[in-house]
Parts: structure tokens; sequence; C-alpha cells
């Protein structure tokens, strides 16, 4: 039984909420992508706990999503997060930033879900999970075209694909198995609270002096110029 406070700052939503024994207390969270993370986490981190009448010493751990995303936000939710578990004793927990974002969505039976954060141009960050958001594929990077997850697609009877990176597959995967939401869903920390007592109770726990974020970044390369 754990009060942990999550932070989510790897896209445009800056994100934070406290969780106790798994279960959401308060959130609060702002989707903005003139939004300045530096500017405005430490506020939100604040005011929620004032909300909730707590301080930082009654917290049990600190939970951090840990990418990919962007390179920014990442960096300052992980720094952030640091501070406080340096502070104040805490164990960090980290938690991919993809099953965040899956488990926004709520599928039907054997439907399955691809997770997309966007990347660059026609690139993306990509998940697979089944509807009982169980890691099928891990996280890897992917050019999108055509061909995108088509082994994925094939073996699935539904395919619901997520995030801020569907936007790039809409008129390039078309099929009776696939469908998106009507708006772009981006992972919360209002999200992270089932997973971050999971973590807690099993001490699954990072070392904090060593601990980075997960960019996965410059998969793309370029060849060699002479």
């Amino acid at each position: 039984m754990a009060l942990i406070l999550n932070i989510e700052s790897s896209t445009s939503n800056c994100s934070v909420s406290l969780s106790k024994n798994g279960n959401l207390i308060h959130f609060i969270e702002k989707n903005d992508p003139e939004f300045s993370q530096s500017d405005n986490l430490h506020l939100y981190i604040k005011k929620l706990l004032s909300d909730c009448d707590f301080s930082l010493n009654s917290l049990d751990a600190i939970s951090i999503s840990k990418g990919p995303g962007s390179y920014t936000g990442l960096r300052i939710g992980v720094a952030t997060a640091k501070g406080i578990c340096f502070s104040c004793d805490l164990p960090l927990i980290s938690i991919n930033t993809l099953e965040i974002l899956a488990a926004a969505y709520i599928p039907e039976n054997e439907t399955n879900i691809i997770a997309l954060l966007d990347a660059r141009r026609m690139e993306v960050y990509s998940m697979f999970l089944n509807s009982n958001h169980e890691v099928m594929v891990p996280t890897k990077a992917e050019i999108i075209s055509i061909n995108s997850f088509k082994d994925f697609i094939k073996i699935s009877k539904k395919v619901v694909i997520i995030g801020n990176g569907a936007q790039k597959c809409k008129k390039v995967l078309i099929s009776g198995k696939i469908f998106y939401p009507d708006e772009p869903l981006f992972p919360s920390s209002k999200f992270m609270c089932k997973k971050s007592e999971e973590n807690f109770k099993k001490e699954n726990f990072e070392d904090i002096a060593y601990f980075e974020p997960f960019y996965l970044k410059d998969f793309y390369t370029s060849a060699k110029k002479n």
C-alpha cells in the first residue's frame, strides 16, 4: 500500500497524479504544444500535493514515464523525479510511455492495440499489446509505409491504432481490421497508477544515480558523406 507521485512529461501533455494503493486520488494536467514542461511541472506537483493535503515527505515513491518520447520533456521529468527521490530518500519507479498510452484505451475483446508516439517525419515509436494490455511486441522504431505492422495485423482479429503517431497511418494503413479513435490519445499520469503500485510491491526500483530516460532516438541513419 503506497502513496505514489506519478509524473508523465514525454509529450505535449504535462501530467502529474497521486495514487494510493493503485487507485487514482487526484491529477493535474495540460495538453498544449506551446506549454513549457520546465516552467510548470514543479508548480503542478506543488499544487497537486496541496490540493490533496500531502507533502513530499508523505510519499512512498515517485513513478516516472521513462520514454520513448520528447527528449526535452523526458529529461525534465526524470530530472525532477530524481531530485525528489534524492532529497526525500524515495525509490524511483519507471514505466514505458507506450504502456501508459495503451492504458488510456479500453479495447473490446480480441482487439489488439498498436500504441504509437510521433517521432519525426514519417517515423513513430511503437508497441503492440493485446486486449488485456499485455505487451506482445516491445518498443521499436518504425518508418510508416503500406507494409508497416502487416505481420501483427495479419494475426489480429481487429486492431486499434492509438496515440499522436496514429495520424501518420490513417492515409497509409487502411483495412477492415484497422480502426482509429476519433481523437488522438496521449499518455497521462492518471493511467500510471496500477502499474506504479505493481512495481512498488515487487520493489522494482531504478538505480537513481544511473537511471536515464529511454530516448530511443537516432534510429534512422543516413549514409555518411565523404
